[in-house]
């Protein structure tokens, strides 16, 4: 039988991601009182037989039961019982933006602020991450992408990546991304936007890659960028680091840094090791405000 802990951060995605893994046929239980987890086990293990699939969600709603937890997995451990922990986890600045959105309160934090909670929680978890066979960090995660990692890792049994990259695109004029690690200023390369043909269209299209790759800097530029972040990456999976932003930046963010972003995810996509995906945070802005005024 394939056992998992599904755990985490109260807002990180623990409830959706259980019913994802029922979808995916696990036989599901949350929120059980801790000291039947191993009758749990044990008759799952009897009612689904070797080849069936149990997750069990845990959270800080085991309040002091939790230090039990700890002495079962040290149990289970000893006797090489099988089980897997799935933590999911996201900045506490999206945590909090959640909770809010939810008008729900933290259940740790009382009275007091919600970072305070969260503060308290992620020390109340820290064993179980520490433990986890698979972090998911959902703070730049849509449910779709979600429901992609847990069916790689659950159903097609493949490799778990670590590290999920992000490629954003952006312009400098709305502001640097919050939430970039890297962050790679590219306007000293030509620009589309004095060309009239090129000015409409953007860095997705050929004739606007063409320009902005003319004359092999921006292909010198990629090179060592590309050596630099592919140096960086085993670097930050041994510090724990689970979600990389690099953000690319021009002037406006539409023809430059959406260039450079492309290529950079072209290089970084065929990483085995790690997860890739793009966006184009301000592609549009210049269009929709136009159509504003």
């Amino acid at each position: 039988m394939r056992l998992v802990i599904v755990t985490g951060m109260s807002g990180a995605g623990k409830t959706t991601a259980l019913k994802m893994l029922e979808d995916m046929g696990f036989y599901c239980v949350d929120n059980l009182p801790i000291p039947l987890i191993e009758t749990f086990a044990e008759l799952a293990g009897g009612r689904l037989g070797e080849k069936g699939r149990a997750a069990l969600g845990i959270d800080i709603r085991s309040g002091e039961s939790l230090e039990e937890l700890e002495a079962i997995l040290k149990g289970w451990d000893e006797n090489r019982f099988p089980y897997e922990i799935l933590f999911l986890d996201a900045g506490d600045e999206v945590l909090i933006k959640r909770y809010k959105e939810t008008r729900r309160s933290h259940p740790l934090a009382g009275l007091d602020r919600l970072d305070r909670g969260i503060e308290k929680e992620r020390k109340k978890l820290a064993f179980l991450k520490k433990r986890a066979d698979y972090i998911l960090d959902t703070s730049m995660l849509l449910t779709k992408e979600l429901r992609i990692e847990l069916e790689k890792i659950f159903v097609s049994n493949e490799d778990y990546r670590s590290l999920y990259v992000t490629v954003l695109s952006f312009g400098f004029k709305y502001g640097i991304p919050a939430d970039a690690d890297l962050v790679f200023d590219v306007r000293f390369l030509p620009n589309p936007y004095y060309v009239d043909e090129l000015k409409s269209h953007t860095g997705n299209e050929p004739q606007v890659q063409e320009f902005v790759m003319k004359g092999g800097l921006a292909e010198e530029f990629l090179e060592k960028l590309s050596d630099m972040v592919l140096f960086l990456l085993p670097h930050y999976v041994e510090e724990g680091k689970n979600q990389l932003v690099i953000a690319i930046g021009c002037t406006g963010g539409k023809h430059r840094s959406v260039t450079v972003a492309n290529r950079l995810y072209g290089r970084l996509k065929s990483q085995e090791d790690i997860g890739v995906k793009i966006e184009h945070r301000d592609i549009e802005k210049d269009s929709r405000r136009k159509q504003e005024v």
